[in-house]
């Protein structure tokens, strides 16, 4: 066996062995792809179950995962970090129920506890723009958290979900970890100074998420990581770089963003007429989400290639203990000091 091949076989025996958690993934809206992270080596995803609608269709969407998960013998869902150690060693693919939004509320507290006894494990205060919460990150000016939003923060510390600030204006991102008494993550944001984006987040972010004791999921969404079209795996770790150096390597981890208009998904007319829904609904402006075709990283094109990331990590000079806690371990150790044990 050549050196080379040695080493690819080396790096995919330590992959294997890791924890590995893809933080956001709407892909995973339907079964179809739920393959891919499996084939990636993939030990938990967070496909997004809700967040953009009201009570009823999103109950319809957790009745949807609940009845999934329980037809499929090779999925776990998740209620508590341990139960990732458990899908990691009975080699089944743990299921963190996100929320990409808080439309699903209502502006109804009680909703929250519900909602936890359903699985959900995560809550994403805002998506691009205004609400009861608090301001987007695509708002023209953000006025911070409201009291509800203040109430609501407090309410997801009571329940032990997990507080996430992506697509979350500044303002409102920086009261949000003030209030909060547990860790704070943005879920699915890269550095603003690497890529200049509302998506992403400016320093003063990366360093309070830290203080928190939370972390920052690197996307790999086209935008979001380079000006390229096509990005490059580099280029993505570049973002882990700088938070590594910023804030050490404990704040960092993953959360490539597949969706379901990325380009090996869907046709350019499907992909279209999703930018087009989502730019005429407001919730996306154009000068921060790129038209279609939307690829990823070359070579982590999709889920299955996550492997790649942890070779990566490894030629850029990271040991494994640091790629362990990037690839999985950082999320695990939010997830446990967030949720605890039910």
């Amino acid at each position: 066996m050549r050196s080379e091949e040695r080493q690819h076989h080396g790096n995919r025996e330590l992959h294997d062995r890791l924890i590995v958690i893809d933080g956001t993934c709407p892909l995973m809206g339907s079964e179809t792809h739920v393959r891919w992270w499996q084939e990636g080596g993939a030990t938990a995803v967070a496909p997004t179950v809700g967040g953009f609608d009201g009570v009823a269709e999103t109950m319809r969407a957790l009745a949807y995962w609940h009845d999934l998960i329980a037809r499929r013998d090779d999925l776990l869902l998740v209620w508590d970090a341990e139960d990732i150690v458990r899908a990691k060693e009975l080699g089944k693919l743990g299921v963190v129920f996100h929320f990409q939004g808080t439309t699903p509320l209502d502006r109804d507290l009680k909703l929250v506890r519900a909602y936890r006894e359903l699985g959900v494990r995560m809550i994403q205060l805002t998506y691009n723009v205004k609400n009861a919460v608090g301001d987007g990150c695509e708002e023209l000016n953000d006025s911070g958290l409201s009291r509800f939003g203040v109430s609501l923060v407090k309410e997801l510390n009571r329940q032990r979900i997990v507080v996430d600030c992506s697509h979350t204006g500044d303002r409102t991102t920086l009261e949000a970890i003030e209030v909060s008494e547990h860790p704070v993550v943005c879920s699915h944001s890269n550095s603003r100074v690497l890529k200049k984006t509302a998506r992403n987040v400016p320093d003063d972010i990366i360093d309070a998420i830290a203080e928190s004791g939370g972390l920052l999921g690197m996307n790999g969404s086209a935008g979001f990581v380079s000006s390229s079209e096509r990005s490059t795996l580099d280029e993505f770790v570049d973002h882990i770089d700088y938070i590594v150096d910023r804030v050490g390597p404990n704040h960092v981890g993953v959360a490539v963003d597949y969706w379901q208009g990325m380009a090996l998904v869907a046709t350019q007319a499907e992909a279209q007429a999703l930018f087009e829904q989502f730019v005429e609904s407001g919730q996306w402006q154009p000068e921060n989400y790129p038209a279609p075709p939307l690829y990823y990283p070359i070579g982590l094109d999709t889920p299955r290639e996550l492997p790649n990331l942890t070779a990566k990590l490894l030629d850029r000079g990271y040991g494994e203990e640091d790629v362990a806690k990037i690839m999985g371990g950082n999320w695990l150790r939010v997830f446990r000091a967030v949720w605890g044990h039910t």
